[in-house]
């Protein structure tokens, strides 16, 4: 059955989606908000927000906290938004406007960037990733003042262990409410007197058998040590071959397009991911790795701005979910993305658990699929466009 797309709060009735270039019917049951939203907006109506407020919204998967303010034209309120995800801003934006807000009275910012000025409220939906929080509650907290409310929600089953006592440590004493509807709020105060200097964050390690040096940035997966899928794609690495132009598509730290770029001297890589955190740490590597060559590194939704018929070859270790949502839905679409921006006979070479039907997606979408090598739980394959 489809979700309603109505959206009621005490601030007003909104309609939200999310964003999809397809709306599949898989996406179709998937609701642009969630409990902990509803929770979150009903406490800010019961205690108000203060008149002119400065509010900074971290991780709205959708938009629904930032289309909520925006379009019920909080009082006097400065909004701004962050957040790693190139789709959640465009899902965002889509909902302010689609509700009668204006996208240009809020401040948008990646995950990379610094808030403008003091904030007054800090609204947070809990990351599935804590090390992204744990960035987020350092780069944001000398902008938080006393009076500051700081208040984060999340669903009680997507809360990581030490959730509670990172924002203690970070930021001050913390405590919950109640939980209603398998979600709860955190609220935190701030006690600059317990303070420690902020860590860095980003990890750093050199790639098995090469001298490429590799950081990774908090949200950038398998942020510790090189995944073991991706380890047994390179084993697997497409052979010589005469190319011009690769893209390395849901890029992560970007070392399957470092590795290209190694093993095809004559040809330019292009960097794909849909996180901001992502995009940046694969051009830090790549830079580092070869600063007399060039690349593009473009965040994106898949490859919907990739040229069509642009690439020679096109490498893949494709997400099996979207922030706390886990579906093929994500893979599907760089599929169809990467067959789109292949050139004649262009090879789409793509890592995944072998338990996934990707090698059937595959060949229905090229008409081959070959499986270029296996083991207990990974596959790696190669599709040609004819």
């Amino acid at each position: 059955m489809v979700n309603d797309n109505g959206f009621s709060t005490s601030f007003g009735a909104f309609t939200l989606s999310r964003w999809s270039r397809t709306n599949t019917p898989s996406e179709q049951n998937l609701q642009a908000w969630d409990a902990a939203d509803e929770l979150l907006l009903e406490h800010l109506a019961q205690v108000s927000l203060p008149e002119s407020a400065r509010v900074l919204i971290l991780n709205d998967q959708s938009g629904a906290l930032v289309t909520t303010l925006a379009a019920a034209k909080a009082p006097g309120c400065s909004v701004q938004f962050a957040t790693d995800s190139y789709l959640s801003t465009q899902a965002a934006q889509k909902n302010v406007t689609a509700n009668g807000g204006d996208v240009t009275q809020v401040t948008w910012l990646n995950s990379l960037d610094r808030a403008q000025g003091s904030i007054d409220v800090l609204l947070i939906k809990l990351p599935k990733n804590l090390s992204l929080l744990e960035d987020q509650l350092y780069r944001y907290r000398d902008q938080l003042n006393p009076h500051t409310k700081i208040i984060a929600a999340g669903m009680v089953k997507h809360m990581a262990a030490g959730v509670f006592k990172l924002f203690e440590d970070i930021l001050g004493a913390t405590k919950t409410s109640l939980a209603k509807k398998k979600a709860r709020l955190i609220f935190c105060e701030l006690d600059k007197t317990q303070w420690l200097p902020a860590p860095d964050l980003n990890t750093h390690y050199v790639l098995e058998n090469t001298n490429y040096q590799i950081t990774n940035y908090p949200n950038v997966f398998s942020r510790e040590s090189l995944d073991i899928g991706t380890r047994f794609f390179l084993q697997h690495f497409p052979k010589k071959m005469q190319v011009e132009k690769i893209a390395d598509i849901g890029c992560g730290n970007g070392i399957l397009g470092l590795v290209a770029t190694g093993k095809y001297p004559e040809a330019t890589v292009d960097f794909y991911d849909e996180s901001y955190m992502a995009v940046a740490c694969a051009e830090q590597n790549f830079t580092r790795a070869w600063p007399d060559r060039m690349a593009s590194f473009r965040t994106d939704d898949g490859m919907s701005n990739a040229l069509p018929d642009s690439y020679q070859l096109i490498v893949c270790n494709p997400p099996f979910h979207q922030h706390n949502v886990v579906g093929d839905f994500v893979a599907l679409q760089m599929f169809r993305d990467a067959k789109s921006a292949l050139q004649q006979g262009g090879e789409f070479w793509l890592v995944g658990n072998r338990h996934l039907p990707y090698k059937d997606h595959i060949k229905h979408l090229f008409g081959n699929s070959m499986v270029v090598a296996s083991n207990q739980k990974f596959v790696v394959l190669k599709a040609i466009k004819r």
